[in-house]
């Protein structure tokens, strides 16, 4: 299946319980729901925020939603929403039971529930659910806050195997999803023609993830940049509903005259690809494979001078950075134990590069160790392990040098992995007039945009 079914809800089998406030009633051993009255706590300054429109696409086929991860191993959280939860666990059809939700009481006081994990069971306000996993499902207008930020869709608690534990995954259709990544991912006061790529380029994306991955485990993508960002209602603007809406279902795939994307869309995942994107390429993207190890004909690097004239200048050119030379060994040998072979890390040289005239980016480096030994990383990976954040070794388009104690890494340019499209680049195009489609066969030679519903 290219989608995890997540429209066939878990049952439930306890008793529903009713929560008003702080008092709590029991409406029925035989139905298996708790209702929970809460309400949305303002999510910027006084006044509540004025939602841009409602949460589209709660009745879309299950192919159709995101599993984002919100929380990872965590013990503890805490939930607000702006009406009433329905929580279910168990084997109960939970479909049969949505009628029980009822409007909640205007001016009403807004409420704050804990959740938390003991003995193997998730405990919301003081009650606990049997079972493994809990889903919590907000009343229209669909939206719930954890931990302080505001998403759409449903909520799902799954405790992990130790039982001390649990993930906090968001159930989210595919174009509210969206809403949430473009904002997160692309400035909304850019140009509309850009905003719009940016969609589509997600919108990929994630649907590739989630085919590649998502049956391996209980969620599709992250909320981070190991995926791609998601803030969720706090990334939306009106900019940002409009360039999702205006790019309804589009996504960018590899050309393949034989395949009716149309009619044939479950059976279409060898035409997608990873629709990478990344800040600022410093003037031509690169080819995935050099990156990732992956091979897509769209994602072959192409020349970029877009990009220079969008970007700050510090994004742009960045400046040099210097890490602890035992530190980059012990997080090397940390993420890559078979390193420790090498003793400590005494010369990084270039393997393979790229060379673009005015610049290059390395994309494999050669570690030399103390014991005479050495060993080749793909220079990505060198980079995210020294520096995971990716905020101050940018790029690799750098020089790496001994400083002393010291690895100095200098002559930086350009911001992330390069493949893909150049979000700053995409700007560029459109403040040239070109729209969404002539920007995205720029990034992705060899594509096309289909819709896919």
């Amino acid at each position: 299946m290219f989608f995890a079914a997540i429209n066939n809800q878990l049952p439930i089998r306890r008793f529903t319980k009713v929560v008003c406030g702080s008092q709590l009633a029991v409406r029925s051993p035989r139905v298996a729901t708790l209702v929970l009255f809460l309400f949305l706590l303002p999510i910027h300054g006084c006044k509540p925020r004025e939602l841009v429109r409602p949460t589209p696409q709660m009745g879309i086929d299950s192919r159709y939603w995101v599993r984002v991860l919100l929380l990872d191993d965590v013990t503890g959280c805490a939930l607000k929403a702006p009406s009433l939860l329905t929580v279910s666990s168990g084997t109960t059809d939970l479909a049969s039971q949505t009628s029980l939700i009822r409007s909640a009481r205007r001016g009403a006081r807004q409420s704050r529930v804990k959740i938390e994990v003991s003995a193997g069971q998730i405990t919301i306000a003081g009650r606990s659910f049997a079972g493994s996993e809990v889903l919590i499902s907000p009343d229209k207008p669909y939206i719930f806050g954890l931990e302080g930020e505001y998403y759409r869709g449903k909520l799902k608690l799954v405790v992990n195997p130790d039982g001390q534990s649990f993930d906090a995954i968001n159930l989210v259709p595919l174009e509210a999803y969206l809403a949430g990544v473009v904002g997160a991912e692309m400035p909304d006061y850019w140009e509309p023609e850009a905003l719009k790529a940016q969609a589509i380029a997600a919108r990929t994306y994630c649907l590739y993830v989630k085919d590649r991955f998502g049956n391996r485990r209980s969620w599709d993508v992250s909320k981070t940049q190991a995926s791609q960002v998601y803030y969720g209602i706090g990334a939306e603007s009106a900019q940002v509903w409009n360039a999702v809406a205006d790019t309804y279902g589009k996504v960018v795939i590899s050309k393949n005259p034989n395949v009716n994307v149309a009619t044939e869309f479950p059976n279409m995942s060898d035409q997608l690809f990873p629709a990478y994107y990344s800040s600022a390429c410093g003037g031509h993207t690169e080819n995935s494979e050099h990156v990732f190890g992956d091979s897509f004909e769209p994602l072959a690097g192409v020349p970029c001078p877009y990009c220079k004239d969008v970007a700050k200048l510090s994004v742009f050119f960045w400046p040099m950075v210097q890490v602890d030379a035992a530190d980059v060994t012990s997080r090397l040998v940390r993420k890559y134990p078979k390193l420790k072979e090498l003793g400590d890390i005494v010369d990084v040289v270039a393997a393979e590069k790229s060379d673009y005239g005015e610049f290059s980016r390395l994309t494999k480096v050669k570690l030399i160790g103390s014991t005479g030994k050495d060993d080749v990383l793909r220079a990505e990976d060198l980079r995210l392990t020294i520096d995971p954040t990716g905020r101050k070794i940018r790029s690799t388009a750098c020089n790496i040098v001994k400083w002393g104690d010291k690895w100095a890494f200098l002559s930086g340019r350009g911001w992330g992995h390069g493949a893909g499209m150049c979000q700053c680049g995409a700007e560029g195009l459109a403040r040239q007039g070109k729209n969404a489609v002539q920007i995205l066969s720029h990034y992705y030679p060899g594509s096309e945009i289909v819709s896919i519903y």
